[in-house]
């Protein structure tokens, strides 16, 4: 592990480097900054020498960063691979490529391994026997599909079917058969289930025809009820077929990768082709990522999939990635069949690569705005609120708690106007436990300065949710940890309605109001009530988990452990409760007599 300087790529320490594969990590005074994998260790760092007398290159800069080196040795390259991903997941390292926005996309979960099956959403796809359809990247595009098949194929919409004395309201409005209270013939309600798989799986115009089959058969047989219920579907499918992008005729599931160069950024699209229909398109934008095309390709490959979001069989892609081989090992693994990648040169599949280039060019575009935007606003704030610096990275605290009780500090964090999700903390407030927000604030705010001190990662701007009080309380704060220069100050009040927001500001006596449509005083405020949201959010769940917890615990007889698998059995104390003895004895390590007693003192209490 050399140290900084000269050393740090010594012929000393890389004699001391495997030849054998592993990850290394370029670490920094208090960071990860980079994180990469090689088939050779030491022939790999050796490679580094050459840019370590270019200061101004990425790598160069990257290198006189560094503080040392780390490595860890693998059994097999495609272990390395797959250890690489993880760490830059874990560690999301500057000189990485970091895909910003790796939020999961909803999908649509069909349990067709139930006896009764239903239409579902998840955003986790898991080995159990169901069929998944997306992801959908226009939630809408989703909701719309989602609300078409549950309006015209009536299926179970309720999470378990369990024995009725009447079916429930989505029978009255014919929109489920009632297999939780009527004879349901299982080959209609299986019927149904295939319509449906059809239309997920892009064959509505097969599935029109046979409906039309159906429609003309049932007229002529004078059940005319059943022949206006076809018509109803034939006309939902139709609304869908006309809002349909067409992308292939081979009918299979697909990513289509673009990749565009702006100088040294890169712009990234992958275009969702599910059962030959485009069903959304995701973009990423990298600002000054290290490494070749084919390096940049292959990482955001192995980043992107996981075993919760798994790939499709098909990869088409602009050019070779870097180690093709173990890639595709890796996704043939994620996948659990053959994943190809291909880099189409001739045919039709050259439209689709066309189309993910163009998204791919228009993420720059975008990025142009989204930085002209926010120049023009940060401009307005600093202009308006009389700031001294540049309020390029700005943080919100907020304070959330009832009568002191499982009182949460909250703390968002913008960057250049836009969420950095990164930088949001909460904060359990130790030191009271009786309403004293001051107080409270006091805590979060010193818990804060003394963690970006020591990290050296401070905001340019404080906002606080608050009046006069809470700004002098931070004034103090600041100038005790020596940052009253460095940091600037605002507090947001809502006092009366008909006065609207007002803003204070340190050395200011009279509050400023800015006019009510202001964009500055919009941005301020949607901070605000994103910290509000923040920290509402984690404090309603620690008072749930509390009372959860309270009524648990006056059960006799059962543990910490056994608390939970009842929780996560039957999901609330609700449901516990109306479990009957049989289903508690079928919870995996509860016995009979341990069932019989919760049961007992369930409803002893209850007569109580």
């Amino acid at each position: 592990m050399p140290e900084k300087g000269n050393n740090l790529l010594a012929a000393d320490f890389l004699r001391t480097v495997s030849t054998g594969p592993g990850v290394y990590q370029m670490l920094g005074k208090k960071e990860v900054l980079y994180v990469g994998k090689a088939v050779n260790l030491r022939k790999r760092l050796a490679s580094y020498r050459r840019h370590s007398d270019d200061p101004h290159s990425r790598i160069g800069l990257m290198l006189d960063r560094a503080e040392r080196i780390e490595t860890i040795l693998t059994t097999t390259e495609k272990e390395a691979l797959i250890l690489e991903a993880s760490l830059i997941k874990k560690h999301r390292p500057r000189y990485n490529v970091i895909l910003r926005d790796d939020k999961s996309y909803p999908l649509i979960k069909v349990t067709v391994q139930d006896k009764w099956p239903r239409i579902k959403v998840t955003r986790k796809r898991i080995r159990d026997g169901s069929r998944y359809f997306g992801p959908y990247a226009s939630v809408s595009a989703m909701r719309e599909t989602l609300r078409l098949l549950q309006a015209f194929f009536p299926l179970r919409r309720c999470p378990q079917v369990k024995p009725r004395s009447r079916p429930c309201l989505n029978f009255q409005i014919g929109r489920c058969l009632g297999p939780c209270a009527l004879p349901v013939n299982s080959d209609t309600y299986a019927a149904l289930v295939r319509e449906v798989l059809m239309v997920l799986e892009g064959r509505n115009q097969e599935l029109a025809a046979m409906l039309q089959e159906k429609m003309k058969a049932a007229a002529l047989a004078l059940h005319f009820e059943e022949a206006a219920l076809l018509r109803d579907r034939l006309k939902g499918l139709a609304h869908t077929l006309e809002r349909q992008v067409v992308a292939a005729e081979h009918g299979r599931d697909q990513d289509v990768y673009g990749l565009a160069r702006n100088e040294t950024a890169v712009g990234i699209a992958i275009l969702f082709v599910r059962a030959g229909l485009i069903t959304g398109a995701q973009t990423f934008f990298l600002a000054d990522p290290i490494g070749s095309d084919q390096a940049i390709l292959a990482e955001t490959i192995i980043q992107y999939y996981s075993p919760e979001r798994q790939p499709p069989a098909e990869l088409l892609l602009p050019l070779v990635p870097e180690d093709k081989v173990l890639l595709q090992e890796r996704l043939t693994e994620l996948h659990e069949a053959p994943v190809r990648l291909q880099v189409p040169l001739r045919g039709p599949r050259l439209q689709l690569m066309g189309m993910a280039r163009q998204n791919a060019t228009q993420v720059f575009a975008e990025q142009d705005r989204k930085h002209q935007a926010w120049g023009s606003l940060a401009a307005s704030l600093k202009k308006s609120l009389h700031l001294r610096r540049d309020p390029n990275l700005i943080e919100c605290i907020d304070i959330s708690n009832i009568s002191g009780k499982q009182a949460v500090g909250s703390l968002v964090c913008f960057r250049e106007g836009v969420k950095y999700p990164q930088g949001y903390r909460h904060y359990r407030i130790t030191g009271k436990e009786e309403p004293d927000d001051y107080a409270m604030m006091r805590e979060v705010l010193s818990r804060r300065l003394a963690k970006g001190i020591s990290d050296d990662n401070l905001p340019d701007l404080l906002l606080l949710d608050g009046g006069k009080g809470q700004l002098n309380l931070a004034a103090a704060a600041l100038d005790h940890f020596g940052l009253g220069e460095r940091i600037d100050l605002v507090a947001i009040a809502k006092e009366k309605e008909e006065e609207g927001e007002k803003l204070f500001r340190p050395g200011r006596k009279n509050p400023l109001l800015l006019p009510h449509n202001a964009p500055a005083l919009l941005f301020l405020m949607r901070m605000r009530d994103e910290a509000h949201r923040f920290g509402i959010t984690r404090h309603r769940r620690l008072r749930s988990r509390k009372s959860l917890a309270s009524e648990l615990d006056a059960l006799q007889g059962i543990g910490a452990t056994r608390k939970l698998l009842l929780l996560k059995t039957f999901g609330s104390i609700k449901r516990i409760r109306d479990a009957s003895l049989d289903e508690l004895r079928g919870v995996p390590g509860i016995g009979a007599a341990l069932a019989a007693s919760i049961h007992r003192q369930l409803h002893t209490s209850d007569a109580a």
